[in-house]
């Protein structure tokens, strides 16, 4: 993992490739890398969909290596969706192999001339692109069948579906999992119509004849991921509640707290929630079988497995486990409590290319425009396959909730920074509210998890109903996520273990230490999480971003939430402290 590979899409004669050293980048990976070299080398103004912007593809610091949890990539870009700077990640099997490749990014450059199509295929023999009009349109799924005929059954796919080909600001970017299936989604800020508007369908990767990335030190490293495997197992999140019903185990947790956002964010609880929880979906799956149903994992190296398979009715593959933010966005937000048709609005997100917590929450700023009832399923599928059709409407709907929102006279539309916010109300769940407020990337819960201590009490506990302590817990938490796990290729759902148990997270470090060669401390964590926010602030504030864009919807303010009849406390002066470190 000692080079960029870049490729110019808009070079004269075609799209051209290079190879270069890491130089001012070294040391970094994930994250850390996309938001350096989006902040460095990408005009603040420029337009999201222009030459000027860069797609940056990035394994995480362990990706490649036998470290358990490191399958995570970073994409980051100017967000057509925000305007502001944006890193999404994903699970899947593309960080792992890219890593392998040695390859620390793919940066793709420039704008063809010419509305074309390409595919790009990089093995350890070298790098090949193809102009492919014949992907033109196709869903994911199709997308990766095609892929598969031709470079076998052993590749792994980043894919576009129409919606990225068609530039909309939902469009999410396709990662296939372990079974060739294009299920893990990068899907927030519309990472997907930068790559369409490069001109690329699909790059494929294969690592054949590749070994996994060696560690410095053999015997720490083999050491410390050891003891690393040990602390996940025995915390009781991520070695209990997420293996045995996926992250969907929330969805009763979060409706008790009076915190699950129903019918566009009107009240706290959704009175049938038990018909879509967690329990509810893993007996479903269990009862239904099928191979990899109620506990699967999402890439190699996974050993929380907090994925699943969901078949329909008559035994048939439909979709991955759809996961709390999907089943809560199509789900609650939208008054529908039918796990199949969730199901299946999760299938169609994920051929399209699009991400499910922004059509979620577009499609409920819909109803409550009165383009259909809250409620009605079939409704909610009709308006996603109008988005995949490209039709008049679905062009509407998928570019987001704020666009639907202002096209339809929609007051009460839940995003900040013009992205849609996840499965917690902020005025039940304080913490996640500041983060929501504050983040770089505009709404986003994974930025800065408060839920995991104002409600599940794990890393402390502060009230989730008061705005005491939020500020601070925000702030802790943006800055170790940003380092933590998505510099280093780590899953999110790690952050239970390492919040609670300090030897856990020493035995994260010790991996890092070990496998580069290093001797980071806590405290050196913790500055690479600064320096991180450090560039995504910098970049926003140039592209015209103030103090005034972090906050939330002056609804979240007056309305009162049920059952708690709360609003959102926290007040303006105390978020401009979030970044005062």
């Amino acid at each position: 993992m000692d080079k960029i590979l870049r490729i110019n899409m808009g070079a004269d004669g075609g799209p051209q490739f290079s190879e270069e050293a890491l130089g001012d980048y070294a040391g970094l990976g994930g994250r850390a890398l996309t938001s350096a070299l989006i902040n460095k080398e990408v005009p603040p103004l420029c337009h999201p969909l222009g030459a000027d912007n860069k797609l940056v593809i990035a394994p995480g610091l362990l990706s490649g290596s036998a470290a358990a949890m490191s399958g995570r990539m970073s994409v980051g870009c100017k967000s057509p969706l925000t305007g502001g700077i944006k890193e999404s990640n994903a699970g899947g099997q593309a960080s792992q192999v890219l890593a392998r490749l040695g390859y620390a990014a793919i940066v793709l450059e420039g704008k063809p001339a010419e509305n074309k199509l390409h595919k790009i295929s990089i093995t350890k023999d070298g790098v090949k692109i193809v102009e492919d009009n014949s992907l033109c349109m196709l869903g994911n799924y199709d997308t990766v069948d095609k892929m598969k005929a031709e470079f076998g059954e052993k590749m792994c796919c980043i894919s576009i579906g129409p919606a990225g080909e068609m530039k909309m600001g939902a469009a999410s970017i396709a990662f296939s999992d372990m079974e060739q299936r294009p299920t893990r989604h990068a899907g927030r800020g519309g990472v997907g119509a930068v790559m369409g508007s490069k001109g690329v369908k699909t790059i494929v990767l294969d690592d054949a004849g590749m070994k996994m990335r060696s560690p410095k030190d053999p015997d720490k490293f083999k050491a410390a991921n050891k003891e690393w495997v040990a602390g996940l197992r025995k915390h009781p999140v991520t070695g209990e509640g997420l293996p045995a019903y996926g992250t969907n185990v929330l969805t009763n947790v979060i409706n008790e707290a009076g915190g699950y956002p129903t019918k566009n964010f009107m009240w706290g609880q959704f009175d049938t929630c038990s018909k879509i929880s967690g329990e509810t979906q893993a007996e479903t799956e269990n009862t239904r079988g099928g191979e990899g149903s109620a506990t699967h994992g999402c890439h190699r190296g996974c050993i929380i497995r907090c994925s699943g398979t969901y078949y329909d009715k008559d035994g048939h593959y439909l979709t991955k486990q759809p996961e709390y933010e999907t089943v809560w966005a199509h789900g609650g937000n939208c008054g529908i409590d039918d796990l199949d048709a969730i199901a299946m609005l999760d299938r169609l997100d994920d051929d399209f290319g699009l991400d499910t917590i922004e059509m979620g929450a577009t499609i409920a700023v819909a109803m409550e425009a009165g383009i259909a009832e809250f409620g009605d399923a079939e409704a909610a599928i009709n308006l996603v396959k109008e988005v995949g059709q490209g039709t008049h409407l679905g062009r509407i709907l998928g570019n987001g909730a704020e666009v639907t929102g202002k096209v339809l006279g929609v007051e009460r539309v839940p995003t900040v920074k013009g992205q849609a916010m996840p499965a917690y109300d902020p005025r039940a769940i304080q913490g996640i509210g500041v983060t929501y407020a504050t983040s770089t990337m505009g709404a986003d819960h994974t930025a800065g998890y408060a839920v995991a201590t104002n409600i599940l009490s794990v890393g402390g506990s502060v009230d989730p109903l008061k705005p005491e302590g939020q500020i601070e817990l925000s702030r802790n938490l943006q800055i170790a996520t940003a380092a933590a796990t998505d510099a280093t290729g780590m899953c999110l759902f790690i952050s239970f273990a390492i919040l609670d148990q300090p030897e856990t997270f020493q035995a994260l470090i010790d991996m890092i230490n070990a496998f580069h060669g290093l001797s980071l401390t806590a405290d050196d964590i913790s500055e690479m999480g600064k320096s991180i926010l450090k560039n995504e602030r910098d970049f926003n504030a140039r592209a015209g971003f103030t103090a005034e864009h972090d906050r939330l919807p002056a609804y979240f303010l007056n309305e009162k939430l049920p059952p708690h009849d709360v609003t959102f406390k926290v007040k303006d002066e105390e978020l401009d402290q979030v970044f005062n470190w």
